[in-house]
């Protein structure tokens, strides 16, 4: 008993599993125009369906083979092929065509077919989206799917205003881009990279304004394309105004580097003790633009122009305090200078050895004379 109820398990599911596949194949689909889709566009769509037969019949009697479409006033045509030969059925319309499985089942000797023509147009859109241009699905006697012999395509359909929006968009993002350019080549900031980058942009805008509205596709990828540029030619334009700072900056530090050297190359001024200073501040607006550099390397733009800015307020303080030195000095009065000078030379030595002379005869003198003063009292 029990092997006779193990065969009658098993044979119950051969019987599902058999009934649980696909009794037709779609082949040869042709949808005409291919590709992405406008509201009212005319859709052609032609296909064969050959039936396999499920052991015993081309088609289940029970099932259905439904269709369906989601183009508007949908026109089926269709004809049985029946061993070659053709026979015609009515034109029906309507998103759905259902074909009885009475219709389809024959005997699984006879060689069965059949050609299915759908026109239709694109339905309208309130944003584009894919449309089900042709399902075909087998259903049971019981009007549950089978799954596994679905078939289906589908087709972008385009809201045409999203293109004319999005082409609009990017559009005003050119121009705002155009008017960074203006503003640093004001400023006498390096733009050749930039403007390079302005020109790739706007020929990708230009490109995807002049597709078809059903090459929704490229037009997308043309405008994306052109924000790569334009963002690509902003980090350009960022890059530059950093450089800019940095050659600016060097500016000072070069002029302080001619002071410095005026001051080394003369020996009454090589040694002065300000000069230290004026070196030291020189030294960390050289450390400043070193910074910004490496910032420029890494890609931080902002924070090397900060940088730069502050080599260039140190080095022209650097420079300023350099040329009023120079000055004190080419006019003759640098009292820090000639102090330090007659430290170092010793004068001090022999002046104070001369004050200390000067007073002693001063004091002998007055001394004399007071004591004239008292003996004649």
């Amino acid at each position: 008993m029990k092997g006779l109820t193990k065969c009658v398990i098993i044979a119950i599911s051969l019987v599902v599993c058999i009934q649980a596949v696909s009794a037709f194949s779609v082949s040869s689909i042709s949808i005409d125009p291919s590709g992405s889709l406008t509201p009212g566009q005319q859709v052609l769509v032609s296909f064969k369906v050959d039936f396999a037969g499920d052991g015993g019949n081309t088609f289940p009697a029970g099932g259905e083979l439904d269709l369906s479409t989601d183009l508007d006033k949908p026109k089926w045509t269709w004809t049985l092929l029946l061993d070659g030969v053709e026979n015609p059925r009515p034109t029906e319309t309507g998103r759905q065509l259902a074909l009885s499985g009475f219709e389809l089942s024959y005997p699984s000797k006879v060689e069965e077919s059949v050609r299915i023509t759908l026109e239709g147009t694109a339905p309208s859109v309130t944003q584009s989206t894919n449309k089900t241009i042709i399902r075909i699905l087998e259903t049971d006697s019981n009007g549950n799917p089978v799954t596994s012999s679905e078939v289906e395509r589908t087709a972008l359909v385009i809201n045409t205003a999203e293109v004319t929006q999005a082409i609009a968009n990017q559009d005003s993002v050119l121009q705002g881009y155009r008017s960074h350019i203006d503003e640093k080549a004001a400023l006498g900031i390096d733009t050749t990279a930039a403007e390079a980058k302005y020109s790739e942009a706007k020929g990708k805008i230009d490109a995807a304004r002049a597709l078809s509205s059903n090459q929704y596709s490229q037009a997308f990828d043309d405008l994306k394309a052109a924000q790569t540029a334009i963002d690509d030619g902003e980090k350009a334009l960022d890059r530059a105004w950093a450089e800019n700072e940095v050659t600016k900056a060097q500016i000072p530090i070069d002029n302080v580097d001619g002071v410095i050297a005026w001051f080394k190359g003369n020996q009454s001024t090589a040694n002065n003790p300000d000069l230290s200073t004026i070196i030291t501040k020189r030294e960390v607006a050289v450390s400043y633009i070193s910074t910004a550099n490496d910032d420029i390397s890494n890609g931080n733009y902002e924070q090397a122009r900060s940088k730069a800015q502050d080599a260039f307020s140190k080095g022209n303080e650097s420079y300023t305090d350099a040329l009023a030195l120079q000055k004190r000095i080419m006019t003759g009065f640098d009292p820090i200078g000639m102090i330090s000078g007659i430290f170092k030379s010793g004068i001090l030595v022999i002046v104070a050895g001369v004050v200390v002379v000067v007073l002693v005869v001063v004091g002998l003198i007055i001394y004399r004379k007071r004591s004239r003063w008292d003996e004649l009292g």
